[in-house]
């Protein structure tokens, strides 16, 4: 779903991601190849009556990401719950919810990522001054994060809408943010898995022919 424009976070406003966005333009092969897997299905469905439900899920590994360095991975996650991350747990269940529901829905595409906070309307604002819109949401958000050592997001540049999966498909992500507050208010292990030395298993090696065989 990312192109490059989606993922530079150029404008003004954050970009609202839900299953109408588009024209999708990926930008580099693995999304590309994702999106041909997704018109394969269709098609199945269609032509074959193959009951086909594509999830389309936002972040969930354990790992650091490779990408951002500048906050600590677990404070990085606990942002990214507010707009484009899911537990491995939920990510499961999702998948389960997907199935049982498979052959009365036929085909059917859905966006997997813990419930934003946020709305439509608020997209200018997010990008403007992400702190303060969340401030209107969480209060004491923060207090909480300042007692961590945190940083709340000063900017935030695209948010990812579950609300089709919890209409269709009956399904809602246990965990958001408001449960990862939740956790830092009572003192209690955060309801996420941070794993700074998991390795994959395309980089341990496994993903290779050889290693297959």
């Amino acid at each position: 779903m990312i192109s490059q424009a989606t993922r530079d976070e150029a404008g003004n406003a954050a970009v609202w991601l839900d299953e109408t966005s588009g024209p999708l333009a990926p930008r580099n092969i693995y999304g590309v190849t994702k999106l041909a897997a997704e018109g394969l299905c269709r098609l199945a469905a269609t032509e074959r009556g193959l009951a086909c439900v594509v999830l389309r899920t936002a972040r969930f590994f354990p790992e650091e990401d490779d990408t951002h360095r500048v906050l600590s991975g677990q404070n990085l996650k606990a942002n990214e719950f507010l707009n484009r991350r899911l537990t491995v747990e939920d990510a499961a269940e999702g998948h389960v919810a997907a199935l049982m529901r498979a052959p009365e829905i036929g085909f059917g595409l859905f966006i997997l990522s813990a419930p934003t906070p946020f709305d439509r309307a608020e997209t200018r604002a997010l990008k403007r001054d992400a702190a303060a819109v969340i401030a209107r949401h969480f209060p004491d958000a923060a207090q909480l994060y300042a007692r961590q050592g945190w940083t709340l997001p000063a900017s935030i540049g695209r948010v990812y809408d579950s609300h089709l999966a919890e209409t269709a498909l009956g399904f809602r992500c246990r965990t958001g943010f408001a449960e990862i507050l939740n956790a830092l208010r009572d003192g209690r292990p955060l309801p996420f898995t941070h794993d700074p030395t998991y390795l994959s298993p395309k980089e341990a090696g496994l993903g290779s022919p050889a290693l297959r065989l």
